[in-house]
């Protein structure tokens, strides 16, 4: 089982940064207005990006990290993966 780190950007334009273990269950919550408080009222959400880690510890640091960066930042991390992709 992967655990996943994704960034959603929301219908007002923010950002916002969580976990999970199953990514298209996730979404659909968010957008279902069943994920996260700070999502329920700023659906749909799109996925920005998504970077899989091998334990729940090491998601969860980088998850942590990621929260403590500037919107600038997390904006250079999304657009970093496209041209990976």
């Amino acid at each position: 089982m992967g655990y996943y780190l994704y960034i959603v950007e929301c219908s007002d334009g923010s950002l916002y940064t969580g976990w999970t273990t199953n990514i298209e269950k996730r979404l659909k919550a968010h957008n279902s207005g069943k994920g996260a408080k700070y999502t329920r009222t700023r659906k749909p959400v799109t996925l920005k990006y998504v970077k899989e880690f091998p334990t729940k510890s090491a998601v969860l640091k980088m998850e942590y990290r990621i929260k403590q960066l500037p919107r600038n930042k997390k904006i250079t991390l999304i657009q970093s993966q496209k041209l990976l992709s």
